[in-house]
């Protein structure tokens, strides 16, 4: 199906349109990317969203034209917070975290309203993929009604690891009450209740 917008160009719609937005580190990226690029070839639109510090940082050292894509491969950019003179920004994961939180929900929700409105060219916005670290991503799927899929990029044993942190801390198993509890043996506490995952150490 094609429609057409007000310059009389066509637009193509039945296209799916997937907006996919990594956590902003390496690892995380490049395994969105490989997901990106799966969901291309079977025939998805792909809006590939990165931060201004990492989108600077790949036309440094691939070049001016390496993120400009394909006409349905497209690469997107939100502010993020981190100074471009901080080659090591990224690297702060409290600091980057905490810009996360910061910084990312109201430039992300612009771009969602920019690529869905009348003057866009793309299809509509179909779905969200976004790293599970990137929570904020499902208040702008609720608000503008997108439907919203969390790619977490670690292992399952990890993120089973990472959904007892709750409990963790009702047992008052973490935080560490101080630096002792480094070296004096409490790091090899067993921890038999987690689900699957019986007889791990608490390190």
């Amino acid at each position: 199906m094609k429609e057409m917008d007000s310059s009389n160009k066509a637009v193509v719609t039945d296209k799916p349109h997937a907006v996919c937005i990594p956590f902003p580190s390496q690892s995380h990226i490049k395994a969105m990317l490989k997901l990106s690029k799966l969901l291309h070839h079977k025939g998805f639109h792909i809006t590939f969203v990165n931060t201004e510090f990492n989108h600077q940082r790949f036309l440094q050292s691939r070049g001016p034209n390496s993120l400009d894509g394909l006409s349905d491969f497209q690469f997107e950019t939100i502010p993020d917070g981190l100074s471009p003179s901080n080659l090591n920004a990224t690297q702060d994961i409290h600091f980057l975290c905490d810009s996360i939180m910061k910084n990312f929900l109201a430039p992300f929700s612009d771009l969602l309203v920019k690529l869905n409105g009348a003057t866009s060219k793309n299809p509509p916005v179909t779905c969200i993929i976004s790293d599970g670290f990137m929570p904020f991503t499902i208040t702008t799927a609720q608000e503008l009604g997108i439907p919203i899929v969390m790619f977490f990029t670690i292992s399952a044993c990890s993120l089973m690891g990472f959904m007892q942190i709750p409990s963790l801390k009702d047992k008052g198993i973490i935080p560490l009450k101080d630096e002792s509890y480094f070296t004096n043996g409490y790091l090899d506490r067993v921890i038999d209740w987690i689900p699957d995952r019986r007889s791990k150490k608490s390190s």
